[in-house]
């Protein structure tokens, strides 16, 4: 579990003439900003560089996409480099795994301090808002100037995953970087309406009907909804209609931890958790292999949703008897 250096990754990215780079399935704006960053900026070098998804680029996200992203498993036959972003373990990519492995070297640039440390080479910056920052510092020590589509790829990385700078992991570098972002060109207002301000009709049918399913845990401290493929075809809705539903009921006063249950097979649950001050829901996902940070977790559960919900409200109810003494 060894930490590579800035320096080193850097060292192996511009020694290389080809790279694949691959995001995380369910994409958010911080893995395919720094995708499409780092994607561009080794593209500038002279290098042969493409980001290799295996699932839909979300449509609040779709204006990130340069052109750089593509399915084509062998765009690039044998890579010289092999880089997971923003993957805090392999199962992040893992339709994609077998040709991340060919790679004659992989890296693994991360922030989540769950991180597996998968690839030969790992950095790994837990106190980092958003892996976009630590593309910054990478392409600033590689003497790599930013153009504008790349700072505004940076800007939707750091933007997302701190929750418009709301969240507790924002920090001073978080807004000093965004400084530097905004004196780069950074069409801030262009940036906003396009994730949060371009919503289909059929993600707020969906929503509706999440929020009827909400239950309230231990005590009223936690709170738990989910969704179905059901739900979604009466709606008329995506997957991708329910992003944010962590974040909307974590907003409920008085809820410590929200808790979004999401029906993606007849046995696969994909949790989603989101604290607001103290929780910790990386800790509650871990017991499932799952991971991520303080307040914002997830994991797969390989059983039925009404089955995966049962074990996560049991468990949630345990962690608050166990730790909610005097908070």
């Amino acid at each position: 579990m060894k930490n590579s250096t800035l320096s080193e990754i850097c060292s192996q990215l511009l020694s290389a003439d080809t790279i694949l780079i691959f995001p995380h399935i369910l994409m958010d704006g911080d893995t395919l900003g720094s995708a499409v960053a780092l994607c561009r900026a080794m593209r500038g070098k002279g290098k042969t560089a493409h980001i290799l998804i295996e699932d839909k680029i979300p449509g609040y996200l779709g204006f990130l996409d340069d052109g750089s992203c593509t399915y084509e498993t062998d765009i690039i036959k044998k890579p010289d480099i092999c880089v997971g972003i923003d993957c805090s373990d392999i199962g992040r990519f893992d339709k994609r795994r077998e040709k991340f492995a060919s790679g004659n070297v992989t890296l693994n640039i991360d922030h989540h301090k769950t991180s597996d440390y998968f690839a030969d080479y790992n950095y790994v910056d837990s106190s980092a808002a958003a892996t976009g920052e630590i593309i910054y510092d990478m392409l600033a020590l590689m003497g790599i100037g930013l153009d504008k589509t790349q700072a505004e790829a940076i800007y939707a990385a750091i933007l997302t995953d701190t929750g418009n700078f709301q969240y507790g992991n924002t920090t001073i570098r978080s807004h000093l970087i965004t400084v530097e972002l905004f004196k780069l060109g950074v069409d801030h207002g262009y940036v906003n309406r396009m994730l949060y301000q371009n919503t289909r009709i059929q993600k707020l049918h969906i929503s509706g009907k999440i929020l009827n399913t909400i239950k309230m845990l231990a005590g009223e401290q936690a709170v738990i909804a989910y969704v179905t493929k059901e739900m979604l075809r009466e709606a008329g809705a995506l997957m991708e209609d329910t992003e944010g539903a962590s974040e909307m009921l974590r907003n409920i006063s008085g809820v410590e931890l929200s808790i979004f249950a999401k029906e993606t097979g007849a046995n696969e649950t994909k949790i989603s958790m989101r604290s607001k001050k103290w929780a910790d829901a990386a800790e509650l996902t871990m017991k499932y292999k799952g991971g991520g940070h303080t307040g914002a977790a997830g994991c797969t559960i390989p059983e039925p949703i009404a089955a995966a919900m049962k074990m996560i409200e049991a468990d949630v109810e345990e962690y608050f008897a166990r730790n909610c003494g005097g908070k």
